[in-house]
């Protein structure tokens, strides 16, 4: 049996194929944002990343992050927490890497504005 650690924070390279319509596809680098007291899960709940494009600054559901070697990622990116879906372990490729803890803030601050938490 194969079990995966996976914390929050954890960037992993995720199959999110298949998909439907404009929800996010191919394997891609995702961010595991489920708190760590839910323990060993069959499911995650991650956001998925994406190329960092300039026309994302004013979308409050993006978040920039620059890569480096404690992320894993190979460029600039954007988080996308618009696209926030629970994923299997089945779809967990391999761990690139973490975020910093300012950076889980600034994606748990997009996920409670594009639901209207308060």
């Amino acid at each position: 049996m194969n079990i995966k650690i996976v914390l929050r924070g954890d960037v992993w390279l995720v199959n999110f194929d298949p998909t439907m319509g404009s929800e996010i596809s191919k394997s891609r680098p995702a961010i595991v944002v489920n708190s760590d007291s839910l323990g060993t899960l069959p499911v995650y709940i991650a956001v998925p990343v994406t190329d960092w494009k300039d026309r994302y600054t004013r979308n409050l559901w993006h978040i920039r992050i620059v890569n480096d070697d404690t992320n894993g990622l190979d460029k600039v990116s954007a988080v996308d927490v618009l696209q926030i879906r629970s994923v299997s372990t089945q779809r967990l490729i391999k761990k690139l890497g973490r975020v910093s803890s300012s950076i889980m803030e600034e994606i748990v601050a997009a996920i409670a504005a594009v639901i209207e938490y308060q």
